[in-house]
């Protein structure tokens, strides 16, 4: 029981004692009062009087009994009041504490969620830029690929037919072949199959360009060059055309190992992007559910505080009445 309460219970056990002890000698002096004059006659004066203060003392004695009665429930109620009292301020104290911790605890989360919000705000802008970044080299990549792939494949084009109207002039032997044989160079060659016709002159300037880039002294004699004009240029279009091929075949696979390598790229670069968002969602969430817990458990603190003032101030005015009470009731 806490100060209060025992004081409460102490008094009234105190009082009661008192009374009862009083009463015990009132009973007492009573009787032996009355023993002494036992003799007297009823009907005498003497015996009047003695009958009167028998019947007073027992009026006394009655309205005693009654008034212990009375402060005795009043004093159990106050200890069991008070019992009740202290607690409910026992309890709440508990609740202040543990709503105080909740707060504190919901505000410790809130701080640690929105430093990683930022952590994970900045590692999303980061893969976001990483993924933007790569698609922009893939888009340069794949236009600087086919740019390539188109020249080298008119290029292959381009020396297939050449290759192919050279040796079919060489079966006809005709007057274009004669040209050919005549030639004092490649770019002689070549004026000749343009004016029969045989090829165009944007094909006939493309190998052109294209022998000279590999290094031949196109404007030098045939002499010991050619052996036969038609086949050693046979020869020289077709390591041409075998050279573009192997580029062709290098480039084409080296875009399939970028475009693979960029899809790998993407596809990691997109799951962490979806799973860092989804850590955000969480953690949004997170700062939600823990500001939402705050604000009740805020709204509870005030709550149970201002009930826990009031109980406190009601066990201090019922010890102020319940002492009042007992310092009259023994003064009475």
């Amino acid at each position: 029981p806490g100060p209060n309460e025992a004081s409460i219970s102490a008094r009234a056990h105190c009082i009661q004692t008192h009374r009862e002890t009083a009463a015990m000698m009132f009973r007492v002096a009573s009787v032996a009062f009355a023993a002494s004059f036992a003799g007297a006659a009823g009907d005498s004066p003497v015996g009047k009087v003695l009958q009167l203060m028998s019947d007073l003392s027992a009026k006394i004695l009655k309205e005693g009994e009654d008034a212990q009665k009375v402060y005795s429930e009043f004093a159990e109620w106050c200890e069991e009041r008070s019992k009740q009292l202290s607690f409910e301020i026992k309890t709440g104290d508990g609740e202040v504490a543990d709503l105080k911790a909740t707060i504190a605890k919901a505000e410790s989360d809130v701080s640690s969620l929105e430093a990683r919000l930022e952590k994970l705000a900045s590692e999303l802008s980061t893969d976001e830029a990483d993924l933007k970044a790569a698609m922009h080299i893939r888009e340069t990549e794949q236009a600087a690929f086919a740019a390539s792939e188109k020249e080298l494949s008119e290029t292959v084009d381009t020396l297939q037919r050449a290759i192919s109207i050279i040796e079919r002039e060489m079966r006809k032997g005709g007057s274009a072949m004669l040209q050919l044989k005549n030639a004092a160079g490649l770019v002689q060659a070549m004026n000749a199959l343009v004016h029969a016709s045989a090829i165009s002159t944007a094909d006939a300037r493309k190998i052109t360009a294209l022998v000279q880039s590999g290094g031949e002294d196109v404007g030098a004699p045939a002499g010991a060059v050619y052996e036969s004009h038609s086949d050693n240029m046979v020869d020289t279009l077709t390591g041409l055309m075998e050279e573009a091929e192997e580029q062709l075949d290098a480039a084409r696979k080296k875009e399939t190992a970028d475009t693979h390598a960029f899809e790998m790229l993407q596809q990691s670069l997109k799951d962490e992007i979806k799973y860092g968002q989804k850590e955000i969602d969480e953690a949004k969430a997170g700062i939600a559910g823990a500001g939402a817990t705050k604000a009740k458990a805020e709204g509870d603190l005030g709550m149970t505080s201002k009930e826990l003032a009031a109980d406190v101030k009601s066990l201090g005015d019922l010890h102020h009445e319940c002492m009042t009470k007992a310092e009259d009731f023994e003064a009475e």
